[in-house]
């Protein structure tokens, strides 16, 4: 495969999955300047989860005795919980205060879009030097897996914008960061123990995948409800 396809095929399922949730938002879309920052520093935290990543490596001999706990705290520690603060951070360092972060909405559409920056900068890392098979699995698993574990977190970032007390926003942060890394983690942790149990839980990967999206639909659909309710967003 050449660089030039392999580089179209990284790339594509990434900003696919962005168009299609920006336009979740079309009552109210978010200016493109900002979303083009976000994504931005997206593709910034997948380079800075790298040395993260390596420093908690260091820790995870204290499970080899244990191939599952090697495996959980390699896929929930290691991988999901540093990614998923990651794209947090970038969220709330670029956009949460801005005065266009206005909705409830906003927060799933920022953080996807910081999701979709890192794993497109990810997705071109692996496919590069990996085949066309590997460009496929991973446009149908890994980067929607990162989006819809992310918009999950937005969720709750975006109520945690208009919580009633300091409190009750971290509160809710920290739940979306919870959530995310549950099903990030979960996906990692399915693959990681695959080639121990004949590939079998790698299968789990697909209606993880699936489950999630229907999920993130749900909350977009309750994130929007509750903008308009309050007045944040035109009514349809």
């Amino acid at each position: 495969m050449s660089p030039f396809l392999a580089l179209i095929l990284a790339a594509a399922p990434a900003l696919l999955l962005l168009r299609y949730y920006y336009r979740q938002d079309r009552l109210s879309p978010e200016p493109k300047g900002l979303v083009l920052r976000v994504f931005g520093f997206g593709i910034l935290a997948a380079f800075a989860a790298v040395p993260l990543e390596l420093l908690l490596s260091a820790f995870q001999n204290v499970f080899a005795a244990s191939p599952i706990l090697y495996a959980a705290f390699r896929a929930f520690v290691v991988a999901a919980l540093v990614e998923e603060w990651l794209k947090l951070t970038v969220v709330r360092l670029v956009a949460y205060r801005s005065e266009h972060f206005d909705e409830v909405m906003d927060g799933v559409v920022y953080t996807v879009v910081a999701s979709l920056g890192f794993a497109c900068i990810e997705n071109v890392l692996y496919v590069m030097g990996g085949t066309l098979t590997t460009a496929l699995l991973r446009a149908v698993t890994a980067v929607p897996l990162h989006a819809t574990a992310s918009g999950l977190m937005g969720y709750y970032v975006g109520l945690a914008r208009f919580a009633s007390d300091p409190q009750a926003e971290r509160r809710l942060q920290n739940r979306g960061l919870r959530l995310a890394v549950l099903i990030h983690g979960t996906y990692n942790f399915l693959l990681f123990i695959a080639p121990s149990w004949g590939g079998g839980p790698a299968w789990g990967v697909l209606p993880l995948v699936g489950v999630s999206f229907l999920a993130l639909r749900g909350r977009i659909r309750a994130a929007v409800a509750m903008d308009q309710a309050a007045g944040r967003t035109p009514i349809a």
